[in-house]
């Protein structure tokens, strides 16, 4: 009888170890390699569903700001920013957006482009990717090799995957 509640015992130490080990608890916005599904790196979510990535324009070399919104597996782009029309930058918006200059920056504002993950290679040069999240920037070179090809998505980690991948610096 002792045995048996010794091996139960045992058996629902085992089992709740694994739960808090392996069950997807912790909202991240989440730095896969390519498109294989392998962490590089994560933020924690802590309660906003908003971020920003800026970075530098390779040839006008001043900053664009993407804003995005986490919504039901979706990223969703919600507002761009820059100060130079050049290659590559729209010259408008597209359907219900709404397109403002305001103290010489460029604003498309409404936009709902939704995405499942974004992909982005890390800038070797001048580009230097930031992750803006609740306020605090994150250059994203610092826990990513530049020139790597990343997918930011959202995605929940179990324990075991925030041990083995690093936070973003």
């Amino acid at each position: 009888m002792k045995a048996k509640v010794i091996s139960a015992a045992a058996l629902t130490i085992l089992f709740v170890s694994t739960l808090v080990f392996f069950y997807p608890y912790r909202q991240v916005i989440a730095l896969t390699y390519e498109n294989k599904d392998s962490l590089l790196a994560y933020v924690p979510l802590k309660g906003a569903e908003t971020f920003q990535i800026q970075y530098t324009h390779s040839i006008h070399l001043s900053d664009v700001v993407e804003s995005y919104q986490l919504s039901h597996d979706q990223i969703v782009q919600t507002e761009l920013s820059y100060k130079d029309f050049a290659v590559g930058m729209p010259s408008n918006a597209e359907g219900e957006e709404v397109f403002e200059e305001k103290n010489g920056t460029y604003y498309i504002k409404n936009m709902n482009r939704g995405f499942p993950y974004l992909d982005l290679r890390i800038g070797q040069v001048r580009a230097n990717h930031r992750l803006i999240y609740e306020n605090h920037v994150y250059t994203l070179s610092k826990s990513v090799k530049p020139g790597t090809w990343i997918r930011i998505s959202e995605r929940r980690l179990t324990l075991w995957e925030q041990w083995k991948a690093a936070k973003v610096k």
